[in-house]
């Protein structure tokens, strides 16, 4: 694994800043392991500092009365989360928890402002950062509230394409039942959409490998 000074360079948040910040990012920085599924913080929990993913992905999620489970984001390798409700000093807005086993950087809040402080061009990337998240955001709210569910998930596929070079063969990088919930829906939904799918020959699905057999079709939904 590459030390820690390597992993904060490779993220998209430091991206471009010196050798001496990435020192001293790497020497505050605590390196924290997680089981599989294992909760990396609760809503309402003091927001101590934020978090960045090394290996595995991380879910970020809010759980309504009723118990049903809506994923806001997913993050991956480099990505940090967890970083507005340090700056804001209130809790964590929602829950969040590692896909299978994780391992993650954990940044502690008063140490990193003091060098955000001394170290404007941090604020930057952040700022940068930031505006991404809220495009990203934004898509996902028009999907969900202007889309029915077969939009979505076609939305979804094209993204993962577009992610993984453009291939027309994309692969899952959650479990179905995470991807249902992404999409507001339930497992048994999403099921019946992709044989849906896969019967009119707009898709083939073979577990997780998902093959783009009409790119049209997709757009249309």
């Amino acid at each position: 694994m590459k030390n820690k000074k390597q992993l904060i360079a490779d993220s998209i948040l430091f991206a471009g800043i010196s050798a001496e910040q990435l020192t001293e990012l790497a020497d505050i920085s605590i390196i924290k392991n997680y089981a599989r599924g294992e909760s990396v913080f609760f809503e309402g929990d003091a927001a101590d500092g934020f978090y960045m993913v090394i290996e595995g992905k991380v879910k970020i999620f809010k759980i309504s009365q009723e118990g049903r489970e809506q994923i806001l984001h997913i993050f991956g390798q480099g990505e940090p989360f967890g970083e507005v409700a340090v700056f804001q000093g209130r809790p964590f807005p929602a829950n969040a928890s590692v896909l299978g086993k994780g391992k993650l950087l954990f940044f502690p809040g008063p140490d990193f402002i003091r060098l955000v402080h001394a170290n404007p061009s941090i604020a930057l990337n952040m700022l940068a950062m930031f505006s991404m998240r809220l495009r990203r955001f934004a898509t996902q709210i028009e999907h969900l509230s202007l889309k029915e569910v077969p939009g979505r998930l076609a939305s979804h596929l094209l993204y993962l394409s577009e992610e993984q070079q453009g291939t027309d063969q994309v692969t899952l990088d959650i479990p179905k039942g995470q991807l249902a919930s992404l999409l507001g829906t339930s497992p048994e939904t999403l099921s019946r959409i992709f044989a849906k799918m896969n019967e009119d020959g707009v898709v083939q699905v073979k577990g997780k490998v998902i093959t783009l057999l009409d790119r049209e079709k997709l757009q249309a939904f």
